[in-house]
């Protein structure tokens, strides 16, 4: 079925629950004026609706593939992308100085999850890109910048970033990648890097890839780590891509899912690179580009979540089984398709609004300066990570169960996006560290952030009170318990009673987040679809909050009680 962008759920959204008027009035983003933003959005929706979503099959079913040591990708996806770089999308939150359009965050993430709906293969392309433009804004060299980044913001080049290795994948400590200096200002990179998302591809112009490597004497683990950039074409005295670099595609990855995206294992054998940032302050820059994928990253699940429910509503229009109540007809008369349908649904519409509220956070961040609001990105950053892509695979999981046996059966497409979206939950740092990180890093101020945003959640809840008394006390009820939660949480001072619950405590808080913002669609539309849709959430959804804090709060000794033998017995 035809995919259609959300664009009228992202102008309700900016509109009433998670409002850019707070960036509008900042000088950075003062141009991104109500009709920029509806404008920008109806435009990329068109391109993912009329050009991105017909490769979607394509891309599964004519996979990239490497031929003679060239990448071949999807039929479609050169001029996909194309249409992607050709209407400044690469570059959106880009400097303008070096071509970009210098936009907020927050329609960046809002086109990065439409076009990751539409076909997620592809969107995975300028995501990297995107990731390595703000890495380079903040930690290139000036003669870095001034080459690489205009090139990089039209898409003319493309971007990936190299961390994993055979024996160092979320342990990136562990990695043996070498760069020996070569007296003139440029490094020789040695090593092998795996699972590198578009690490080559046949478009044209120049592959540029940000490779973490270990200087000679620089100390074991993360401290001795440092980042170069190493172009698959060496720059000629114009700037254009010269002569081919010490680097190869050895091989793709065979891959549940996402056969469009050419995931490579690349070679580097003495390649010519640039220093990035210090020397071992490899992993300071490097985050700088995770940071922002894991933002991209909650976004492609969130897209996915959003293709798969419209893919799955459409077959229950149509299908008829068994008898039905309602006018419909159809299976939309059983209770449980409306259960799934409209699961799916409201949880969508909570993981966007979460992860919009990320992005605003970090435009605020960026325009102001105010540690509170850079304490408030790096709170949610892993939770949107997390539950954005948990929710992609549960939505995605549940469409194939709405087609019933039709959704085990390849032609119908259910099946694609459970196999595109699972390893969104992998990727930058997989979900059970997103949860670690919240419940250890993101709460080392004393959990400070969290309880800001917790006042936050109450104060919106006081002000809807008369409208939706229950609605209002069911929100207040669990945000007291996730404040409560918190407390025992930065109280513990074993971090393994921490790290046992970390994830039931992301996902509680997402929950509670959640029901605020289903709130507050409530309060802007007074008897209509999302207020019903908001008393769903509430009545049905947000009451897995309290067991969720108890399995975060049950502290981990029950989880050591078991000996390797006895859980293998």
């Amino acid at each position: 079925m035809p995919y259609r962008a959300p664009v009228e759920d992202y102008n309700f959204l900016f509109d009433h629950v998670v409002s850019l008027e707070p960036l509008r009035q900042t000088e950075r983003f003062a141009e991104a004026t109500d009709d920029v933003t509806r404008a920008i959005l109806t435009e990329a929706g068109k391109m993912c609706d009329e050009i991105l979503a017909p490769l979607q099959r394509n891309g599964d079913l004519h996979p990239a593939h490497l031929e003679n040591g060239v990448v071949r990708t999807s039929p479609g996806f050169e001029d996909g992308f194309k249409a992607i770089a050709d209407g400044g999308w690469v570059g959106m939150a880009a400097q303008p100085e070096y071509g970009g359009m210098g936009l907020p965050m927050a329609l960046t993430a809002a086109v990065g999850e439409m076009m990751s709906g539409a076909c997620l293969s592809l969107q995975l392309a300028p995501l990297m890109s995107q990731g390595q433009i703000e890495a380079l804004e903040h930690h290139g060299s000036d003669e870095i910048k001034a080459l690489y980044l205009p090139k990089l913001i039209s898409g003319e080049w493309t971007g990936t970033m190299n961390l994993t290795e055979p024996q160092a994948g979320s342990d990136v400590g562990a990695l043996t990648s070498k760069a020996e200096p070569n007296g003139d200002g440029t490094y020789s990179i040695t090593g092998q890097k795996i699972y590198i998302s578009w690490g080559d591809h046949d478009f044209g112009g120049n592959v540029c890839h940000l490779v973490l490597a270990r200087l000679p004497g620089a100390p074991e683990g993360t401290k001795g780590i440092s980042l170069f950039l190493v172009p698959k074409f060496i720059p000629d005295e114009d700037g254009n891509p010269g002569k081919r670099n010490g680097v190869n595609t050895v091989s793709l990855e065979h891959k549940m899912g996402l056969h469009g995206s050419p995931t490579c294992v690349l070679e580097y054998d003495k390649a010519t690179g640039w220093l990035v940032g210090p020397e071992q302050g490899g992993m300071a820059a490097m985050f700088t580009m995770m940071n922002n994928a894991r933002l991209g990253v909650g976004g492609q699940g969130i897209g996915v979540a959003e293709a798969a429910f419209q893919h799955a509503l459409a077959y229950a229009k149509d299908r008829r089984q068994g008898r039905t109540s309602g006018p419909e007809g159809s299976i939309l008369g059983h209770a449980d398709v409306r259960r799934m349908l409209s699961t799916m649904k409201a949880d969508t519409f909570a993981a966007r609004a979460i992860a919009a509220s990320n992005a605003v956070a970090i435009d605020m961040a960026k325009a102001t300066g105010d540690k509170a609001w850079k304490a408030r990105a790096a709170l949610l950053t892993p939770i949107t990570k997390a539950f954005g892509t948990d929710t992609g695979i549960a939505v995605a999981d549940m469409g194939v169960q709405v087609h019933g046996g039709m959704g085990f059966v390849e032609e119908t497409g259910a099946a694609q996006f459970v196999r595109d979206v699972r390893v969104t939950a992998i990727y930058e740092g997989t979900n059970g560290i997103q949860a670690m990180d919240l419940v250890a890093r993101k709460m080392m101020d004393g959990g400070e952030a969290a309880m800001a945003l917790l006042d936050e959640i109450e104060a919106d809840v006081e002000a809807a009170r008369e409208v939706f008394p229950r609605l209002a006390t069911d929100v207040w009820n669990a945000t007291e318990s996730m404040r409560e939660a918190t407390e025992w949480l930065v109280a513990q001072s074993d971090l393994q009673n921490r790290f046992a619950g970390a994830v039931p405590y992301l996902h509680a808080f997402a929950r509670v987040l959640g029901g605020h913002l289903h709130l507050k669609s409530a309060m802007a539309d007074r008897g209509g679809a999302r207020e019903k849709m908001a008393r769903f959430y509430i009545q049905r959804m947000l009451p897995e909050h309290a067991a969720l804090l108890a399995h975060a709060q049950a502290g981990a000794e029950d989880l050591y009680a078991l000996s390797a033998d006895e859980l293998a017995a």
